[in-house]
């Protein structure tokens, strides 16, 4: 009875141990991401921790790298075979997309050589692209076929998005694939709208004129 006790004692103390060791890899992993650590990263990768465990707020590992500039801790998460490149966050947000927003040109190449997704449901990488400050982004993504009047939950095209907050380079870019300027969302809002919203007038009077 006595050594039956001590069994059970022993795998619930190796039990408790072993939980308490994957809190601490948890811990250590995400604030290496937050401190750009690559190198402890790669360690606890290499130790069997799961590069793709979700932060206590959702976020995916790859995500939050690039939305902290982390740039170590990305290189070091790519290393991982089985990472989800494409895994979304809880507001169903890819690391792509943030590269895009960021606008990080050689991330993006990576992240699509890994697998990850030019189209998708909803809100794209293209609509971030062109929201973001590098239209060399915007251009590559309309290399790699992303659609460009894609339509976001609520009917915006990246188009729309780059009228108010990119780069202008991107607005000719988008016209210059074909993107659509007479397409309304569904507030009824043009991209020559979401320009004047933006106090871009000389801008807005262009995509009117286009959009006639």
């Amino acid at each position: 009875m006595r050594r039956g006790l001590r069994y059970v004692l022993q795998i619930l103390l190796a039990y408790a141990v072993s939980i308490s060791a994957q809190a601490g890899a948890y811990e250590d992993f995400f604030k290496a991401i937050e401190m750009d650590d690559g190198r402890t990263i790669s360690s606890l990768i290499r130790r069997g921790f799961d590069a793709n465990s979700p932060s206590v707020s959702g976020q995916t590992p790859l995500f939050l790298a690039l939305r902290s500039g982390s740039h170590q801790a990305v290189a070091a998460l790519l290393t991982a075979p089985d990472l989800k490149v494409d895994q979304a966050n809880e507001a169903n947000e890819t690391a792509l997309m943030m590269a895009a927003l960021r606008g990080h040109l050689d991330w993006c190449k990576r992240l699509v050589e890994r697998g990850a997704a030019v189209n998708r449901d909803g809100w794209t990488p293209l609509h971030y692209a062109a929201t973001g400050p590098n239209p060399l982004v915007t251009a590559y993504l309309l290399e790699m076929r992303a659609a460009v009047d894609a339509p976001s939950p609520n009917a915006t095209t990246p188009l729309m998005m780059a009228a108010r907050y990119g780069h202008e380079d991107s607005v000719r870019l988008l016209l210059a694939a074909n993107a659509n300027p007479r397409l309304r969302n569904q507030k009824d809002l043009s991209a020559a709208d979401f320009a004047r919203d933006a106090g871009r007038e000389a801008l807005a009077q262009q995509l009117a004129q286009l959009a006639r």
